[in-house]
């Protein structure tokens, strides 16, 4: 995750990615190499993947297990970059086409240094840096021509966007105004959760069980994320599509969000 606050400012992205490592297993693992091969149109052999905002770095070991020619994962948070070199270690060790390193997606030369891309991918981090619209300028031009930009960002949602606004900064002005959100929210979830499956005869249980198929992810660690995700931005999808059509992108896909879906999720190709 990168970001211009000052890190007191912020959430710690990294420290849940740690726990996160602890449940990580094959069919997470799986699951995110299916939805990552999905939005990056396929075959992703021999072809270079830039991780903007590594996070825990699952995405960044789903493309070498998907055979890309070369991996760089870079996130502002030292934590997040623990998290994935410690998977770097675990499944790829002194592997040369793999590099993990601290890095901003708000540092203009840090990115120019890294070269092109054949794919750029940035799944729920930009919106997170504090000044998302400089961060996308900086990313995109990452991507080689023909290249593609994957990118998930938060959906403008109007006057719920500006509630949980507030939330996210009570969340991260004090412990107390911490253990208050998740004493609040984390049950209600949960609730709202089982209600619904047992209305549909589900078994709630299936939902977290199931999630894991869902990019490889976990249900409770992402409700953390959103709860506390701070720096908070969002954009209307249309506003994302002009912007990178401005700069010789074209959409080639659009997964718009809806309910508790926040993220709009955008691929785009380089086309000048």
């Amino acid at each position: 995750m990168s970001t211009s606050l000052s890190p007191e400012r912020r959430f710690e992205f990294g420290k849940n990615w740690a726990s996160f490592l602890d449940v990580l297993d094959e069919e997470r693992i799986a699951g995110s190499m299916k939805s990552l091969s999905k939005l990056a149109g396929g075959d992703l052999a021999g072809r270079s993947f830039l991780d903007v905002g590594s996070g825990s770095g699952l995405s960044s070991l789903a493309a070498m297990r998907l055979g890309v020619g070369r991996v760089h994962s870079f996130d502002y948070d030292p934590a997040s970059v623990a998290c994935t070199r410690e998977l770097r270690r675990r499944y790829f060790p002194e592997d040369p086409r793999w590099t993990v390193e601290r890095g901003d997606a708000l540092d203009r030369d840090y990115l120019i240094q890294l070269g092109g891309f054949d794919i750029v991918y940035s799944w729920g981090v930009l919106h997170h840096t504090g000044r998302m619209w400089s961060a996308l300028e900086n990313v995109a031009a990452r991507a080689a021509p023909g290249g593609r930009l994957l990118l998930a960002l938060y959906r403008d949602q109007g006057l719920e966007s500006r509630i949980w606004t507030g939330i996210k900064r009570l969340y991260n002005a004090h412990p107390i105004g911490r253990a208050t959100v998740v004493g609040v929210f984390v049950p209600a979830f949960v609730l709202r959760g089982g209600i619904t499956d047992l209305l549909r005869f589900r078994d709630p249980r299936k939902r977290y069980r199931e999630y894991k198929s869902l990019r490889g992810m976990s249900r409770v660690h992402d409700w953390y994320d959103w709860l506390g995700g701070w720096p908070f931005e969002v954009a209307a999808a249309h506003d994302v599509i002009e912007f990178h059509r401005r700069r010789g992108f074209e959409l080639i896909r659009l997964h718009e969000g809806r309910g508790s879906n926040r993220n709009h999720e955008y691929t785009f190709r380089r086309t000048s």
